[in-house]
């Protein structure tokens, strides 16, 4: 029995037997797909609770994990951060 679990931007999280997966929403077909089948319950859950994680499983290559702002190494040795 298949059991959806969430719907968040754009990822809808099921759930099997065993495992669960992770569809994606296809804007030009107006339909989900299969984008990433998880090993176990603890990384579906994982994915569920961090968004950033779901990006970074996305083999579209979704951006994730993006700081506000980002600075050379040469930055922090001048200012002793």
């Amino acid at each position: 029995m298949t059991n959806i679990l969430m719907e968040r931007e754009g990822y809808r999280f099921v759930e099997e037997a065993e495992r669960g997966y992770i569809e994606k929403f296809d804007e030009s077909t107006r339909r989900w797909r299969l984008m990433y089948e998880c090993d176990s319950r603890l990384q579906l859950l994982t994915a569920m609770e961090d968004i950033e994680y779901t990006k970074w499983l996305d083999p579209a290559g979704v951006p994730c994990y993006v700081k506000d702002k980002v600075y050379a190494p040469s930055y922090y040795y001048a200012t002793g951060m």
